[in-house]
């Protein structure tokens, strides 16, 4: 039987996702499971809140009541079943009757391996130790079109309408009107906040 690696996602009881990966962690131990449960993850993503004058980052849950786990598969040599992924019983059994844990994502409770796709996106990709890439979003509470006020700066206080904003740098573009005309102003996303309807 051939060896590989792949991630799964199983389902937890709502917020038992850190005492899920802890229990694993423990199970891994214990039972000395190192080559058969490669590693635990709660993908999460940085957020950035931008409200009222302040930037908040806080971390999220990417998931909520799911953990990605890393796991030795074997592709069976039966005949008929060449190249079928397989997990362990062994391992099954661990992960799926750990405390907290509802069962594997899967059509009927049985492990589908994530996506080679999947797994980059998640920020796992030649990741062994379980951690998920870093990502960070930013949140405002303002959107494109709406009345906004100008709470910094050389335009503090005038009022104009959201254009664009641009997260990845941290800006946005107001349109202000200024002595009869109106003008397009690019400000940090933490300068602006939303006008009081």
């Amino acid at each position: 039987m051939a060896v590989d690696a792949r991630w799964f996602i199983i389902h937890t009881y709502s917020g038992y996702e850190n005492k899920v990966a802890e229990n694993i962690g423990k199970i891994v131990e214990n039972r000395k499971m190192q080559d058969k449960i490669l590693g635990v993850c709660i993908p999460v993503e940085k957020v950035v809140e931008v409200r009222d004058d302040k930037t908040v980052e806080v971390e999220r849950k990417i998931f909520p009541s799911y953990v990605v786990v890393k796991l030795a598969v074997e592709y069976s040599d039966k005949e008929g079943e060449e190249n079928v992924l397989k997990v362990p019983d062994v391992t099954w059994h661990a992960i799926r009757y750990t405390s907290g844990v509802t069962g594997f994502v899967g059509p009927d409770g049985k492990p589908v391996p994530l996506t080679a796709d999947e797994v980059k996106k998640l920020g796992l990709e030649g990741n062994a130790d379980g951690e998920a890439g870093d990502k960070t979003v930013t949140e405002v509470s303002y959107s494109v079109g709406d009345l906004v006020t100008i709470t910094e700066g050389l335009m503090e206080g005038n009022s104009g309408v959201v254009e664009t904003i641009d997260t990845d740098n941290g800006t946005v573009r107001v349109i202000v009107s200024f002595m009869g005309k109106e003008a397009p102003v690019e400000l940090p996303l933490n300068q602006v906040k939303k006008a009081i309807d």
